[in-house]
């Protein structure tokens, strides 16, 4: 069972909170909110009109000056914020106008579906038809396609009320329990919100927290859109009837014959704003041995690589299906990186055939790396996959994958890399073996990690950097099923009375005995947008009956797009060195293990040899005591605790930190 955070509350007030106070609420905890407002909306009214509905519901809610004051709603802000690491206090400013700004953006979202008794059926609800901001005109946004199980959730959510939507939302997305829901429901106007609370029990088949996760993901994300031109034709309707108005008002001014002639002016045919960044001969291209002699060390310094560089009708075909990409084209992105055509010429990265397909990569204006792959034979569909690749830098713009085929991949190299391994994680005390690469930068086909099923092991690229730039060393990247690679890197523990460790390579001893026994749990950040990801070993603790040491691991991944996601792992003693940790802790969107969250608390249910269970905690060097409330009591103080408990024990972890303020387990 896992260890529990205490619930952390706000009180009520008699008065609403300041303009400032909702403001600093609506922009920390903006994507929360639109995220929970798209989930009430009714699915009805489809996802572009879903997509700014849920953004006005949540910028409607901003008080004006004339506001009618009222008591905001007992609030829990989710752990999974930035500041989880340091719970508001019950008086927390922002932490009571969260509350109250998502009462009066929950009070809108419920209208939509509220309808006077004599209003006609058929027509949408007063509210819906509200004009509001933001709009949009020629462009029509939807989140980024989920799966079949995604999909299956949002058809059981549009069968049901939205109360019952609010409702099962606020149970798993904000961690309300039933009373705090029922209670925020009824504050909100919704009908019958104790009715709304148990129907929304059913919904999830079962799987609460696998419901929460399709919950958390793109499909639900109105906040990460995806862009499609809306009805043209329609579109080219309605301007020709404006056309036709236009030109009657002219008619009336007496300039009948000059207004007919301008009507009929047209564009040409196949231009756009895009089309000078979609010819192939205004294509950027890096000098050769530009890399060697410039402070930027990045995609924007590798080269023009590949047999096809100078293949006029290859760039052509890439650029335009990227700037018009046809319906049924294959594309991919990861998250941040829109599927939109460039703004600017971009920079051509290779063009050559790679496995039977011909690839070109091009690096559009910092942000993104865009593959386009056409088969060389067939009747196959041209693909695209962009990735975000924007503050790039030595090692994590070291490669970008070139083909990928079964089990196995190919990449092409940063023109700086001097030496190319490859090893396998869970052999830490097998050498590294030579990786050929050819004379145009593109790697022999690699070993990619297995996307599912047994993890018996772990392959990753160990490259080196050249001595002609200053960062000469080696590091390790890995395949998380993006574009490019991952970067991963290691924290040791603290030594006594030093400074704070900084991240450096995995590529020592006591780096890959670490990531030996956590790299499994790389699984779960596949797809994902993952930048670079850090093992820190925050903490060492003996173990009650013998002593035996054990290691804390806080798992670190960097999105490309900023927030992170950490697992906490416990390492207990075992003879292999290659015994998965136990995850105990996982947190997303936070500061958690990073510069700006360098204090963290994990705690778990460990059972001894002799049979008798014990509830273990450690936290970070700056940890002064640890507090175990609940279903038993015990404070420690230092940074480890040990405490029999029974297996199934419910135990509130808190810990106070030697410079002031406290932390909870991260759960």
């Amino acid at each position: 069972m896992p260890i529990h955070q205490p619930q952390q509350r706000s009180s009520s007030s008699s008065e609403r909170p300041g303009v400032p106070q909702a403001e600093a609420a609506l922009v920390e905890h903006y994507p929360r909110l639109v995220r929970l407002a798209y989930l009430v909306l009714p699915p009805a009214l489809g996802r572009h009109r879903r997509v700014l509905a849920a953004h006005a519901s949540v910028q409607r809610a901003l008080p004006g000056v004339r506001t009618t004051p009222e008591a905001p709603a007992r609030a829990r802000v989710p752990a999974q914020t930035r500041g989880a690491a340091r719970p508001p206090a019950p008086d927390d400013g922002v932490t009571c106008a969260y509350a109250w700004m998502r009462l009066r953006m929950l009070r809108t979202a419920l209208a939509h579906e509220r309808r006077p008794r004599w209003w006609p059926g058929r027509l949408p609800a007063p509210a819906a038809l509200r004009p509001s901001l933001p709009a949009v005109w020629g462009l029509r946004l939807f989140p980024r396609a989920g799966g079949a199980a995604e999909l299956a959730l949002d058809q059981e959510l549009s069968a049901v009320p939205a109360a019952v939507r609010a409702a099962f939302a606020l149970r798993l997305l904000e961690e309300l329990d039933e009373p705090e829901a029922q209670a925020l429901l009824a504050r909100a106007g919704a009908r019958d919100p104790a009715r709304a609370v148990r129907a929304a029990r059913r919904l999830g088949a079962g799987d609460r927290a696998g419901a929460e996760t399709l919950l958390r993901s793109g499909e639900f994300d109105p906040c990460v859109l995806r862009t499609r031109p809306s009805d043209l034709l329609r579109r080219r309707h309605r301007m020709r009837a404006v056309a036709g108005v236009a030109a009657l008002c002219v008619v009336a001014g007496g300039v009948v014959a000059l207004a007919e002639e301008g009507s009929a002016v047209r564009l040409p045919a196949g231009r756009s704003m895009f089309a000078p960044a979609l010819d192939p001969a205004a294509l950027l291209r890096t000098a050769a041995e530009e890399w060697a002699d410039t402070s930027r060390v990045d995609f924007t310094a590798w080269p023009a690589r590949g047999d096809r560089a100078e293949d006029r009708q290859l760039l052509g075909r890439a650029l335009r299906i990227w700037g018009r990409t046809p319906r049924g084209t294959p594309v991919s992105t990861t998250p941040g990186a829109l599927p939109v055509p460039p703004a600017q010429p971009p920079r051509l990265l290779y063009a050559g055939d790679v496995d039977g397909a011909a690839v070109v990569l091009f690096h559009d204006g910092g942000v993104r790396v865009v593959r386009y792959a056409e088969p060389l034979s067939g009747s196959g569909t041209p693909a695209l996959d962009f990735v975000r690749t924007d503050d790039a830098d030595v090692t994590t713009g070291a490669a970008v994958v070139v083909s990928r085929s079964g089990d196995r991949a190919r990449f092409l190299l940063a023109p700086w890399i001097s030496q190319t391994t490859t090893r396998d994680l869970l052999r830490p005390n097998t050498a590294a073996r030579a990786l050929m690469v050819r004379a145009d930068g593109v790697t022999a086909a690699v070993a990619r990690p297995s996307p599912g099923g047994s993890c018996d092991s772990w392959p990753v690229m160990q490259l080196r950097s050249s001595e002609r730039i200053v960062e000469k060393h080696a590091f390790l990247v890995t395949d998380l099923g993006d574009l490019a690679p991952v970067h991963l890197t290691f924290t040791p523990k603290p030594g006594g009375g030093a400074p704070a460790r900084q991240p450096r390579e995995a590529t020592g001893g006591p780096a890959l005995l670490s990531w030996a026994r956590t790299a499994c749990s790389l699984q779960a950040l596949r797809g994902t947008g993952v930048r670079a990801v850090n093992n820190w070993d925050f903490a060492e603790q003996r173990l009650p009956e013998g002593g035996a040491p054990a290691q804390w691991v806080c798992t670190r991944a960097d999105t490309w797009q900023g927030p992170g996601r950490v697992l906490v792992q416990f390492l207990g003693p075992d003879p292999s060195l290659t015994a998965p940790g136990t995850v105990v802790g996982n947190a997303r969107d936070t500061a958690l293990c990073s510069r700006f969250g360098q204090h963290v608390l994990g705690g778990t249910h460990w059972r001894a040899p002799s049979g008798r269970w014990y509830v273990l905690a450690a936290g970070s060097r700056a940890v002064s005591r640890i507090e175990a409330t609940g279903a038993v009591r015990e404070t420690a103080a230092g940074t480890t605790l040990a405490v029999r408990a029974p297996r199934n024990a419910s135990v509130e972890l808190t810990a106070r930190l030697r410079e002031g303020g406290s932390l909870t387990a991260v759960r």
